[in-house]
């Protein structure tokens, strides 16, 4: 019978991925659920479940025992939060305490899916890489303080307690089954109906999530232990990311590229707004803040140690909008 691996965030877009592509490989798949998650992104497929929750230790010593492996992709991905520490709390502590679940467990091995969110930018057009210089307090925003300091726990169990843990470091992911959506999604998703009349000078890399998910299985099976692995596709201009959306849904794309000083007050009165009514902001000041360095990242070490093989972000877009279509979101 084959071994079996714990996927902590399954029914979340890139954790349910994940799921499918250990299942792809013939493994026998334990998924780590709260009693009221939403089970969409799992449906038909053959998981054993495990309830319980980052904030809950027993319930991760539990999830985790009898396991050989563990994927651990849960975390709470938002760029605002009315509740900064809740997010900390999510990301580090569940962190933290899933880490000492997989050492108490005996896990064979780890995969911690950090982000590039953790890692440093160069301020040019030049990809970023696993060694580009980061310091904690250049970090912008709640979510990336939350995945550096998470990784950075993750490095210090591997050093100082022999946990057999590698780390991924996924781009922005898209694709199929993105239910919140996710920051990204909700970008693609915008554009694609046309709710996206303008845009920042500014870049990320896209990357399809199916790809990211296996790039979690090449990790596991391939990676070298405390090392990390960026997880990204292909490098775009928002402009260019914006046209290839317009493209896919038959739209024009934008053609206003605003600079990031004029829409500052626009973002301070929609945090206001989201405080006042306890939505979420279409735009914040950490959005302007990240979008004044260009989020490129090289995925040249996963190429050469994992024989990581990413799709062009062109299908990852079509894949997206065809999901979104499908499921109602887009019309």
């Amino acid at each position: 019978m084959a071994d079996l691996t714990l996927v902590t965030g399954a029914s979340g877009f890139v954790g349910s991925a994940v799921a499918r592509a250990a299942l792809a490989r013939g493994r026998r798949v334990r998924v780590l659920l709260r009693a009221t998650s939403d089970r969409t992104n799992l449906a038909g497929l053959d998981v054993e479940e495990a309830i319980g929750d980052l904030a809950d230790p027993a319930s991760l010593a539990r999830a985790a025992q009898g396991c050989r492996h563990v994927l651990h992709v849960a975390a709470d991905y938002r760029i605002w939060v009315p509740d900064p520490d809740a997010m900390l709390r999510a990301n580090v502590e569940g962190t933290r305490a899933m880490m000492r679940a997989c050492l108490d467990a005996g896990v064979e091995r780890v995969v911690h899916c950090s982000s590039v969110a953790a890692l440093g930018l160069t301020g040019t057009d030049a990809p970023a890489d696993e060694s580009t210089p980061v310091r904690e307090d250049g970090i912008v925003g709640i979510y990336k303080k939350s995945k550096f300091q998470a990784e950075r726990v993750v490095r210090e169990m591997v050093r100082a307690q022999g946990l057999p843990a590698v780390i991924v470091n996924p781009a922005a992911p898209v694709g199929p089954r993105d239910i919140k959506p996710t920051p990204t999604g909700k970008m693609i998703l915008d554009a694609a109906a046309g709710r996206m009349p303008a845009y920042l000078d500014t870049g990320l890399n896209i990357v399809h999530v199916d790809d990211v998910a296996e790039g979690h299985l090449l990790a596991l099976e391939h990676g070298r232990i405390g090392e990390g692995y960026i997880l990204g596709a292909e490098n775009l201009g928002l402009g260019e990311l914006l046209a290839l959306v317009a493209e896919q849904a038959g739209r024009k794309p934008p053609r206003i590229r605003l600079p990031v000083a004029a829409v500052w007050p626009a973002a301070i009165v929609a945090e206001a707004l989201a405080r006042g009514f306890g939505i979420e902001p279409m735009l914040t000041r950490d959005h302007l803040r990240m979008a004044k360095k260009k989020m490129f990242f090289s995925s040249a070490k996963a190429t050469a140690e994992l024989g990581y093989r990413p799709r062009p972000a062109r299908v990852a877009v079509a894949d997206a909008i065809a999901w979104f279509r499908a499921n109602g979101r887009l019309r």
